[in-house]
């Protein structure tokens, strides 16, 4: 009954978000609805002391990064450098090639190091403007988008930067670059089928006679008129936030070391940071900072008639943004500490083959709590030993055991109540009605790549 009060919640929150319903209401009332079935007494702590400091936690430390994301976004557009890198990209590789470019761009941004939730702000723009010149459907803007940034650069190519890919690093003492050539081989099997489902999708769409799409939402504001940048000046700030952000992200523990304690004189206790845990977001916002400034530099003459009233709209966008995330990740804190979700994690210890047994828990506990990060987590710190112990029995390389444990915990998160999808949904203009269906064909193949590569591990024995 437990697992099915888990289960419950779960489907209720994926069907309201499906059905355009607001997260951020809909997210506490699932939560707590489970909680009421399974005790009663503890729903109002549950919310305070769960939910609400999940979700102002995750606030504390990820709004500036969506504030500035999307900021650097909206600049991007309206200083006309979308419209620019679009135009060259056209000219260069032709319109046939636009889903190429945008996967590539977002590619080479979270490889980087730049944040996914960054990636969907930047590249939008982009985006838009490239499908509606090449007259593709702007509905599949967001799977192209979760192709290129949550995806292979997300957890599957060795040495990605992401969170996803270093988690798996502090339980199996492994690098990054653990399993390279499985990582390659499962980023190759990703892109390939899903750029192929990609193009059948726009053929079909072309055979239909559909067109980029009419009464749209959140489009670009480029003045058509606009005098366009070299391309080469409209593409730096996308390049010097890749390359501050790996700077910073090596600088700041040599400036802060390991903690750091702030102690002014009009404070009544010196607050200490943990700077290992701060470093990567510090980072992202201070490379956005820069990336910001040199927009401005750059264009100022073009966008300052606009800047207050853009600005405006991108305050309101990461704010959206950042608390539909925000209230999946108390959801997810809430559903975690049930017992219904600790049977399902028990019940999943019972899978004999240690590989398909990490990949299935993990992608399965990512899916519950609609996070990549989250579910890994969970799954790791309650598992791993025995996971350990499986592959030792079974002389499987810890490398392996990171491998998959990553690209798994980046299979079935993006179901429709995942923040990163609710978010690219948000940013594009566009409902789950309208663009869901491919988001999840890329969820599909990114979910079965994991298996590939234990069918490619086990049949060569190739880390």
């Amino acid at each position: 009954m437990s697992v099915l009060i888990a289960l419950a919640a779960l489907g209720l929150l994926m069907l309201a978000a499906y059905r355009g319903y607001s997260v951020i209401l809909f997210a506490p009332i699932a939560a707590l609805g489970a909680v009421l079935l399974t005790d009663p007494s503890a729903v109002a702590p549950a919310f305070t002391g769960v939910f609400m400091d999940k979700m102002v936690g995750f606030i504390k430390l990820y709004f500036p990064v969506f504030l500035l994301g999307a900021v650097f976004g909206k600049l991007i557009e309206l200083s006309g450098f979308s419209r620019s890198i679009v135009a060259a990209a056209i000219r260069l590789l032709g319109t046939r090639q636009a889903m190429l470019v945008i996967v590539l761009v977002c590619a080479l941004l979270t490889y980087g190091g730049v944040s996914l939730f960054v990636v969907v702000f930047a590249v939008y723009p982009f985006a838009a403007e490239m499908f509606r010149q090449s007259n593709i459907p702007k509905r599949l803007i967001p799977a192209t988008i979760a192709l290129g940034a949550f995806s292979f650069t997300m957890d599957a190519m060795p040495g990605t930067p992401q969170i996803q890919n270093i988690i798996p690093s502090t339980f199996f003492n492994t690098t990054a670059w653990a399993a390279p050539w499985l990582g390659l081989i499962g980023s190759l099997f990703i892109i390939a089928v899903g750029l192929a489902y990609l193009g059948w999708q726009r053929r079909k769409a072309m055979q239909r006679g559909e067109g980029y799409g009419t009464e749209l939402r959140n489009e670009p504001e480029t003045p058509d008129n606009i005098h366009l940048p070299n391309p080469l000046l409209a593409l730096s700030p996308l390049i010097l936030v890749g390359v501050m952000n790996l700077l910073f992200t090596h600088w700041i523990p040599q400036w802060y070391g390991k903690t750091h304690t702030l102690a002014l004189p009009g404070m009544a206790a010196p607050v200490t940071s943990e700077v290992s845990k701060l470093t990567a977001i510090w980072a992202v916002e201070a490379a956005l900072l820069i990336g910001i400034l040199l927009v401005l530099v750059a264009a100022f003459g073009t966008i300052r008639t606009r800047l207050a009233e853009g600005t405006k709209t991108a305050v309101s966008g990461a704010l959206l943004a950042a608390m539909n995330t925000a209230s999946e990740y108390g959801f997810g804190a809430v559903i975690a500490s049930l017992p219904g979700f600790l049977v399902l994690a028990d019940a999943l210890k019972t899978i004999p083959n240690p590989l398909i047994n990490e990949a299935i828990t993990v992608t399965l506990l990512a899916g519950i709590t609609g996070s990549a990060s989250g579910g890994m987590s969970i799954a790791l710190a309650a598992m791993s030993d025995s996971f350990i112990a499986a592959a030792n029995a079974a002389q499987i390389p810890l490398e392996v055991l990171h491998r998959v444990a990553a690209m798994a915990s980046g299979g079935m998160d993006t179901l429709p109540h995942n923040g990163a999808v609710i978010t690219l949904l948000a940013v594009t203009g566009l409902t789950h009605r309208e663009a869901y269906k491919d988001v999840f064909g890329i969820t599909l193949i990114k979910t079965l790549a994991v298996f590939v590569v234990i069918g490619v591990f086990y049949a060569t024995g190739i880390v």
